[in-house]
């Protein structure tokens, strides 16, 4: 009994090490599509937006206040029809009041108060001249549903009425329309000035 036990005990050990040494290697695969064209973006006013100087009085206290919204131009052009989606990047985040993940950041007052929040849409898109709507997809273009806003965890692409799937474009405008608001000012010290400081970066993603 104890010769048999042994040549099984060894049967089981040379068993496991097969199957270790089974798994002890891993296939990677790497792909892609290097495009011949290439897409620009581009906005009015330098991409800038100013609100000037906000007086402290003015804000309220108990709820957000929203600031007059703004609209820049903004600008795809490609060098041939090609398939694109824009994504945003937040260049403020964790500093959106809310914490909404649809929404940007304005910054920080004392590196721990969330000045406030802004969000992105685009309005009256037209693609090689022909009015077309948008379409977002929070699964990386897998799937896609209707929406006019650019946030920090969508793509955003065009497409044709009643067509849930991007349509390949040379070029596409829009309004960028932006809104903000302010925190209520009794979670903010205001004792200074305090810059509002959104910053959001725009990039054409190739599909």
């Amino acid at each position: 009994m104890n010769i048999a036990f042994k040549t099984l005990t060894a049967a089981l050990l040379f068993a496991g090490s097969s199957s270790a040494f089974a798994a002890s290697s891993v296939d990677l695969t790497v792909k892609g599509l290097i495009t011949p064209s290439a897409c620009t973006p581009t906005l009015s006013n330098g991409g800038s937006v100013d609100y000037g100087k906000i007086s402290a009085k003015d804000l309220n206290v108990d709820k957000e206040t929203w600031l007059d919204r703004q609209t820049l131009q903004l600008t795809v052009t490609c060098d041939a029809a090609t398939l694109i989606a824009l994504d945003a990047d937040d260049n403020r985040a964790g500093s959106n009041h809310g914490d909404d993940e649809y929404d940007f950041g304005l910054g920080l007052i004392n590196d721990t108060e969330k000045l406030g929040l802004m969000s992105l849409r685009v309005l009256n898109p037209i693609a090689d001249g022909v009015p077309v709507r948008t379409i977002s997809s929070i699964d990386g273009g897998v799937s896609w549903v209707n929406s006019r806003y650019l946030t920090p965890v969508e793509l955003l692409a065009p497409a044709a009425t009643g067509v849930d799937a991007p349509i390949p474009v040379q070029v596409w405008t829009s309004d960028l329309s932006i809104s903000s608001a302010i925190a209520p000012a009794s979670g903010l010290t205001l004792t200074n000035e305090v810059a509002i400081d959104g910053s959001a970066t725009i990039t054409v993603r190739y599909l």
